[in-house]
């Protein structure tokens, strides 16, 4: 068992942390907004603290998901930040689904610094998180990854080192890629099945099973279906998403067709009202 920081407490953060506590290890988190984070300590126990770099003081890690670059900048560094707090050796594993550029500047600061760095982002949605069962891809140091990887186990069920600082951010991104092109097939699937005149829970039905079949046919088809999309990942984060993997793209020479099309789709369901319903809701734009 180990002494484990959590700095944010977002709808995957939380039960994270939660996670962590229920196995066993002396967790003390961190929220920007104390309330939530006093609501976790009065559920699950452990301990908050005002800031990132008193949430650290004298914690073997320190697991962090918060919203995007800048957010992950604020928490790490400064005077009140974790790296300020962090003893010699400890490592920082960074959840938080972020570019490239920003993880190899905090690995290099970190590890000036003598802490570890591992960028770990995760898959699974809102209810990976709360089952414990997230897919992590990791990058970074060997050792490090090796000694974060069984507190990982609290909430992961699927965690690999995919190669050095960055290739779990780049990891995450080819994940967002097919998340995108994915859903906006079944979208149309559905659709055309519905105007079509068909039965669109039988269809899925049968198709499913072979080579149309995916997670997210099988775990939102039914939501679609019933025209409900409060389940998981958040439009306006799947833009942000997006918009790292584009620009990545820009850099290395790849070509992204298919995304850059399905953000724009994605921009024109913020125009709805739609940038807190989950990524699924790309249908609504087709009816």
């Amino acid at each position: 068992m180990a002494k484990v920081a959590f700095l944010g407490l977002g709808v995957m953060g939380y039960p994270m942390a939660g996670h962590l506590q229920k196995a066993g290890h002396e967790v003390t988190v961190y929220n920007r907004t104390a309330a939530k984070a006093e609501k976790w300590v009065a559920g699950h126990g452990g301990a908050m603290a005002p800031s990132p770099r008193e949430a650290v003081a004298g914690a073997d890690f320190v697991m962090a998901c918060v919203g995007n670059d800048d957010d992950l900048r604020a928490v790490c560094t400064g005077a009140d930040g974790a790296f300020a707090g962090m003893a010699a050796g400890a490592i920082f594993v960074d959840h938080t689904t972020v570019s490239s550029k920003v993880t190899t500047e905090m690995h290099a600061i970190a590890k000036a610094a003598g802490l570890g760095f591992v960028d770990a982002p995760v898959s699974g949605g809102q209810a990976g998180a709360e089952n414990g069962v997230l897919s992590i891809m990791c990058g970074g140091d060997a050792a490090q990854y090796d000694a974060a990887e069984p507190v990982m186990q609290a909430y992961g069920r699927s965690i690999k080192r995919l190669g050095e600082s960055g290739a779990g951010q780049l990891t995450k991104m080819v994940n967002q890629i097919c998340i995108a092109g994915l859903v906006q097939a079944l979208s149309e699937g559905i659709n055309f099945a519905q105007k079509a005149g068909l039965d669109g829970r039988a269809v899925i039905e049968v198709i499913a099973g072979g080579a149309a079949g995916s997670w997210q046919m099988a775990n939102r088809h039914e939501t679609m279906l019933d025209d409900k999309f409060d389940y998981g990942f958040a439009v306006d984060w799947m833009r942000k998403d997006l918009g790292i993997c584009l620009a990545t793209a820009d850099e290395i020479g790849a070509s992204l067709p298919v995304t850059a099309l399905v953000d724009q789709f994605y921009k024109d369901v913020q125009g709805m009202g739609g940038g807190r319903w989950d990524t699924s809701s790309l249908i609504k734009r087709l009816k």
